[in-house]
């Protein structure tokens, strides 16, 4: 069984984001997992940043990139993290895909654009046109990105994930997604409760088309700040 994670919108390095998951889903069940590299984040295939740093292509490229890596393996499951859910929306049917775990994420239904979904936030985050072609997310430093999207997590983590936040390729919003690849497959929805990125309502909106849905006392993050919470439903998926 392979597991991949599919980060959310506007960071790179989704490596360092799934990695304490990482770590304790690999110490209790000896699955190593992956994070799957974003185009539209200016990742390269290796995770890492193309040489320029360009964000290049946008939903579709991101969801091409899902698909190459699941060609990879006969089984896996997938985790969404809040924009990763709408990736593994358009990357469609696949027959690798066994279950799927979304993380304060989004089970579009075909014809949605990312953009259109997140418009109706009562506190939406301030996103800016950087004039080329990309969106980044503004008015934010290290200290007030922390404290809304990780305020449960220390400062050094905080201080380490702003230096991951980048600009993304403007089409990964503006996209209308094609196919509803959650559809047919069996999933859990873990609604973050202290979430201040994703409201309660539009999370509990899409944990409504998951199979289950549980919700837990964390912010935005879980993966990083209650990796526990995280590993145990990975768990109970692998024992389905």
């Amino acid at each position: 069984m392979q597991l991949l994670f599919v980060h959310g919108a506007l960071v790179r390095d989704g490596a360092w984001w799934w990695q304490p998951a990482a770590d304790l889903l690999e110490r209790r069940t000896g699955i190593r997992s992956r994070a799957v590299a974003l185009p539209s984040c200016g990742e390269s295939a290796t995770g890492g940043a193309d040489g320029d740093s360009d964000a290049v292509g946008g939903l579709i490229a991101d969801a091409v990139a899902l698909r190459r890596e699941l060609d990879k393996t006969d089984e896996a499951i997938v985790v969404g993290h809040s924009y990763g859910g709408t990736v593994i929306a358009e990357a469609g049917a696949h027959p690798a895909v066994k279950r799927l775990l979304y993380i304060s994420s989004y089970l579009p239904d075909i014809g949605q654009a990312q953009g259109a979904i997140m418009s109706g936030e009562p506190d939406p985050v301030s996103i800016g046109d950087n004039g080329d072609g990309t969106l980044s997310v503004s008015g934010y430093d290290a200290t007030s990105f922390g404290a809304r999207f990780l305020q449960d997590a220390d400062g050094e983590t905080q201080r380490e994930a702003w230096q991951r936040v980048t600009a993304q390729d403007a089409s990964a919003f503006t996209t209308p997604t094609t196919a509803a690849g959650w559809q047919g497959v069996d999933s859990t929805y873990i609604v973050c409760g202290e979430d201040r990125s994703t409201s309660l309502e539009l999370q509990r909106f899409h944990a409504a088309r998951a199979t289950r849905s549980l919700e837990v006392p964390t912010g935005h993050h879980p993966f990083i700040t209650r990796p526990d919470l995280v590993v145990d439903e990975l768990e109970a998926l692998l024992a389905r």
